[in-house]
């Protein structure tokens, strides 16, 4: 069976990926492998994912798996975007992210954001023809956190037609609707159309 690694050290992710991706590739995370995460110089969510991507194929010689997500706010312009994970601040908590941005949403009625995540996959690290994947995933921010799943912003993040927050939801339910979710299922469909 063919190994991908995964950049990323998260393995809740990698869990997650070697189920979906159970007899046709094994996901290993790029910890495993002792690879050295490079900055995120990227000014979207498909630069920095393929910046993670290549990084991780060329230290471990494999083929990479990498996303890059964040949350996306219409008033205020599309912030926190790609600085989402340090909104606050380089180390910022989850806590401190959702503060700065209930108090910068404090004045707006647009309530208006989504997720945001894309995706990626390359064979190589030189992969000229990498398969790119981005998934949005609508809904409205909440003024007070509500729930204990999920992380991130997932506390205020309402979803209209369920009627709770992300963090209200099942993680199997939030896995299967979310813009991550979302991207997976897609690139999964890509990848494997190729084998």
């Amino acid at each position: 069976m063919k190994k991908i690694i995964l950049a990323t050290g998260n393995e809740g992710k990698v869990r997650e990926l070697n189920d979906m991706l159970k007899g046709y590739y094994n996901v290993i995370s790029q910890n495993d492998m002792q690879v050295k995460e490079v900055p995120e110089t990227g000014t979207t969510f498909i630069e920095n994912a393929l910046i993670k991507a290549r990084n991780a194929s060329l230290q471990s010689k494999l083929p990479a798996l990498a996303d890059d997500s964040g949350l996306q706010v219409e008033a205020l312009d599309g912030d926190p975007g790609i600085y989402s994970a340090r909104y606050a601040g380089v180390d910022a908590t989850d806590k401190d992210n959702i503060e700065k941005l209930i108090l910068n949403m404090d004045q707006h009625s647009n309530r208006k954001a989504h997720f945001c995540c894309a995706m990626v996959f390359i064979h190589s690290a030189n992969d000229p023809n990498p398969i790119i994947v981005e998934k949005h995933w609508d809904g409205e921010l909440l003024r007070e956190p509500i729930g204990v799943n999920g992380f991130g912003y997932d506390p205020i993040f309402y979803l209209p037609d369920r009627d709770c927050s992300s963090a209200q939801l099942q993680p199997k339910v939030k896995n299967e609707i979310s813009h991550r979710g979302q991207a997976l299922s897609e690139l999964l469909k890509q990848l494997l159309s190729f084998e």
